[in-house]
């Protein structure tokens, strides 16, 4: 693991050799290898550098460049001792450009959660001043945005964000496999756990799913029916894979309110990188959001860790495998969509397309066959009857291979043959 890096490690170290100009924001769900990404870069730069996370007990900053420890006084020292606020984050950042300024050479300050300051897309200062300093704020995609980072930091930072780690990832870090990959999914601290199933559940649902839910959603954002969320998320995990409409989902919660109260929560679990309700894709943006949501899991582990399966049960069980492998398919396409695009699913009477992939004017159809599932091929012809489709890809059987397809990102469906 120590020696692997993503293929983001060569975005970051690339801005950081150019003249700073811009916040750099790293961003992604939880336990996605944000952290570890940075940590990696900043062990690799020649540019003095220092590391702070937000969070962490008070203590002093870590300086990994022997130059900047020596330029570090008791008077320029990132204090740690007192409460991460915004006078903090304001007397951290002028300590940073103040060893800029005794050294006259580029450094480099990260700040880990971010998020957790308060009004801190309101206090970072501007990229504007000429100090030789870049800045890189690490943090969960929603809750940065949610903070401001469109308005208060509009044009004053370029983004490297982070997904789930994609079977490629895992296979090579870990050695993988693709039926593990599909019931453990893709958390990389969670990967030497897989022989003790439950201890690797204990960890996926004590140590990502509650802190994930209690730190991040609950902290940052307003609920005001917060048993109501975590059902929420628990009974999305379970029917992942399956299309329910908002009132068979009211009548599944106690206390369940309103659609829009679920279209919301929904929302904020979808930002977490949880799980999240693609919208039936019909042509019409009233339609699209008038439509039943299609639960699915962002990452198969919480799938999994929630069903009670062991993973030779969930395997024999050819209905649920079925929903897995969907899911996996499905959260793969999610995961790496690109700004441009959207995905969506497709139902008309008894016939269904999985996921629709839409770029602009362009649309993919994408139908998993999965060995276990009752193919539903069908579907793709008069989806493709109704729309102009620029292509269909079948995963599994005589398609695409399953592991050939969580190979290829969502953008790779779109380029000529």
């Amino acid at each position: 693991m120590e020696s692997f890096a993503r293929a983001q490690k060569s975005i970051l170290l690339e801005r950081l050799g150019e003249e700073p100009q811009r916040l750099i924001l790293v961003t992604g769900p939880r336990q996605c290898g944000k952290t570890t990404l940075v940590q990696q870069v900043l062990e690799d730069l020649e540019l003095a550098n220092g590391y702070v996370a937000v969070d962490e007990p008070a203590r002093a900053a870590t300086a990994t460049d022997s130059a900047l420890r020596d330029a570090v006084t008791a008077e320029t020292t990132l204090r740690m001792t007192d409460a991460r606020n915004e006078s903090w984050l304001v007397r951290t950042w002028a300590e940073a450009r103040a060893r800029v300024g005794a050294g006259g050479a580029e450094s480099v300050l990260a700040l880990d959660e971010i998020q957790k300051i308060p009004n801190w897309s309101e206090t970072v200062e501007d990229r504007r001043t000429g100090h030789r300093l870049h800045v890189i704020l690490l943090g969960s995609s929603p809750l940065l945005v949610q903070r401001g980072v469109s308005e208060s930091l509009a044009g004053r930072y370029e983004g490297i964000r982070l997904s789930h780690w994609s079977f490629p990832e895992m296979s090579r870090a870990f050695g993988v496999d693709l039926p593990s990959y599909i019931y453990f999914g893709g958390y990389p601290g969670a990967a030497s756990l897989v022989r003790d199933e439950e201890r690797w559940r204990g960890y996926i649902l004590g140590s990502l799913v509650e802190p994930n839910i209690e730190s991040d959603i609950l902290a940052m954002d307003r609920v005001d029916k917060p048993a109501l969320l975590k059902q929420l998320f628990e009974l999305a995990a379970l029917y992942s894979g399956r299309i329910l409409s908002y009132s068979k989902l009211l009548g599944q919660l106690h206390d369940a309110g309103n659609t829009t109260t679920l279209a919301r929560y929904l929302t904020l679990l979808s930002n977490a990188g949880l799980v999240t309700g693609l919208q039936k894709y019909a042509g019409s943006a009233v339609r699209v959001r008038a439509s039943s949501p299609k639960l699915l899991v962002l990452n198969t582990a919480l799938m999994s860790a929630l069903s009670g399966y062991t993973f030779g049960e969930a395997k024999a069980d050819r209905s649920f495998w079925g929903r897995l492998v969907e899911s996996a398919a499905g959260a793969h396409l999610h995961n790496t969509l690109t700004p441009e695009m959207r995905l969506f699913y497709w139902r008309e009477d008894s016939r269904e397309v999985d996921y629709v992939l839409q770029r602009g004017r362009r649309l993919v159809s994408v139908e998993v066959k999965s060995a276990l599932r009752r193919p539903k091929l069908s579907g793709l012809a008069a989806f493709s009857e109704r729309f102009e489709v620029s292509g269909e890809v079948v995963v599994g059987g005589d398609g695409v291979p399953l592991e050939e397809f969580l190979s290829i990102p969502a953008e790779g469906w779109f380029r000529a043959p």
